[in-house]
């Protein structure tokens, strides 16, 4: 067999080329562990970690920030004499609730240093900044003596990572947010392309509730490196807490893009799913992970709760209410908040349970603390009112007006509406005279109250309704108004009340108002007929219902 040795040599050197081009770095792992992505960090810096001692401790830390700490421990013990390890061993120190070991540890590497040799005061810092219960003081005074002692090596080359750990601690600090911020501001000043600098400074803004500074930084952090998902998951909680729910899925999903999609990552994304009211898909998510093994009985309960009240809008009605059902047995009383029972109260009005739809409601309500209820109680009668079960969507109108008179027109015109529809026309008018005298330029509220004298009127004798029908029509401007069905309906009333009344310039006045909408009016030919046989109407017809 002959071998064409120089076409094996090219493609060798194809492969050599191509395996050049896709090999990970430290660098590249290290910024996966400083984007917070462990398992990615993880699967770079584990074959990396063997031979290089920087790529170890890196390795490390993702394990320890992702919760190992034993084998963390482990990997940080292979490097023994490497200050980055030992820096590692002081953070796993403190992980294990042992502050005097960590202290120790810290102390012993920074006395290694010399006057020209700062990297074991570094290691003491950083080991010192990031651990939880750390002393942050004595961090910064040994970032301060670095910073001193080799001004002139800093003056020509920098290291953002003391920067971003001077600006990390001092944020830990009470009154420390100036410091941070002028470290983390001279870390993009000398690079503009730092986007973990960025992201630092958006998260300062964030914190300052200075939320146009804060998303003109996170901006930033995406444009300087469009992989960093950090910004995204920012934004994305800035916009929650902001009541953007919209705006904070979208961010969220890119977030979700880019991250390492841990478990911490997928409860985020279906909050997020759940909070933006994305309910198909929260609920199928929902459903995929309560088949994840080793949840924890906390995330498995908001589950519950998700599933239950997305399936509400996606799905299966009873089914949500069983999800719902585990939610509020698994639930601790004290963590079950006054909208989940409203939700609640909710679905039991879709599966027309309405008994138990009002005793939810009541109990929500009761626990509410918030001063203004306006909204709920406007969901509460718009649920009712979905079930045409009007006169309790009145009487939840009316609890809303009387908790916030201030509250729109349109509640008070629905209260009277819903009263009217459910035929309690005391009720009914009184809604409306409360509406005509809270909001006097609303037309609409004299037209229901000519609607309801009308309803009581129903023979269109006592003409009840013709003083709020005259109002009205004057002041929408009589047969110039654009809405036929609702003008027909009021000339007709007062056609038969004036047929009734034998004034028969005011009868044939509203006969050809009538013509002109509608030139085959039913009414005005019974009326013509009744007048031929000297008959007294039995009823006036009714306008046309409006649409609820």
């Amino acid at each position: 067999m002959t071998y064409n040795i120089r076409k094996i040599m090219m493609i060798a050197a194809t492969v050599a080329i191509t395996a050049g081009a896709n090999a990970q770095t430290v660098q590249d792992g290290i910024k996966m562990y400083q984007y917070k992505k462990f398992k990615s960090a993880q699967r770079i810096l584990e074959p990396l970690a063997a031979t290089d001692a920087q790529a170890n401790y890196y390795f490390g830390l993702s394990l320890l920030d992702a919760g190992n700490t034993t084998r963390a421990n482990e990997v940080f013990s292979k490097f023994p004499e490497d200050p980055a390890n030992i820096s590692g061993t002081i953070r796993v120190a403190y992980a294990t609730k042992n502050a005097a070991k960590g202290l120790q540890i810290a102390k012993d590497l920074a006395a290694k240093s010399k006057k020209k040799e700062w990297i074991q005061t570094k290691y003491a810092a950083e080991g010192m900044a990031y651990s939880d219960g750390g002393d942050a003081n004595q961090a910064i005074a040994w970032y301060k003596d670095i910073m001193a002692k080799n001004k002139e090596v800093f003056e020509k080359t920098e290291d953002a990572n003391i920067h971003i750990g001077m600006g990390d601690t001092y944020r830990r600090i009470a009154g420390g947010g100036g410091d941070a911020m002028s470290n983390y501001e001279h870390v993009t000043e000398k690079d503009p392309n730092n986007s973990l600098g960025y992201t630092r400074i958006g998260d300062l803004w964030y914190d300052a509730r200075n939320y146009s500074s804060a998303l003109d930084n996170y901006s930033k952090a995406k444009d300087a490196d469009p992989n960093n998902p950090l910004p995204y998951k920012s934004l994305a909680n800035a916009y929650s807490r902001s009541g953007k729910y919209q705006q904070a899925l979208t961010n969220l999903k890119k977030y979700y893009q880019l991250c390492d999609s841990t478990l911490a990552d997928k409860r985020l994304y279906v909050e997020g799913l759940f909070l933006a009211q994305s309910n198909c898909d929260a609920s199928k998510f929902a459903q995929e992970l309560l088949k994840t093994e080793n949840l924890t009985n906390e995330f498995k309960v908001e589950l519950y709760g998700i599933l239950g009240f997305s399936m509400a809008d996606c799905g299966d009605s009873m089914q949500a209410l069983n999800y719902t059902r585990q939610y509020f047995q698994m639930q601790d009383p004290k963590n079950i908040k006054p909208a989940d029972y409203i939700q609640y109260g909710k679905l039991f009005i879709k599966v027309n349970m309405l008994d138990s739809a009002g005793y939810y409601y009541a109990k929500g309500i009761a626990g509410d603390t918030a001063q203004n209820k306006t909204d709920i109680y406007r969901q509460i009668a718009e649920a009712y009112k979905s079930k045409k079960d009007y006169c309790k969507s009145g009487d939840w109108y009316n609890n809303l007006i009387k908790a916030n008179p201030e509250t729109q027109p349109s509640d008070y015109a629905w209260r009277g509406i819903m009263y009217w529809y459910c035929k309690d026309y005391n009720k009914a008018m009184d809604a409306f005279n409360d509406f005509a005298g809270k909001y006097p330029d609303q037309n609409s509220a004299y037209f229901w109250q000519g609607r309801t004298q009308m309803a009581i009127d129903s023979e269109a004798t006592s003409g009840a309704a013709v003083p709020y029908f005259m109002k009205w029509l004057n002041n929408v401007g009589g047969d110039s108004y654009e809405k036929k069905n609702d003008l027909k309906g009021v000339y007709e009333y007062l056609l038969y009340y004036f047929y009734n009344k034998k004034d028969k310039e005011n009868l044939n006045l509203y006969k050809e108002k009538i013509l002109k909408i509608d030139p085959n009016d039913k009414g005005v030919h019974d009326i013509e007929e009744m007048e031929k046989a000297g008959a007294a109407p039995k009823k006036a017809p009714a306008p046309a219902k409006p649409k609820k």
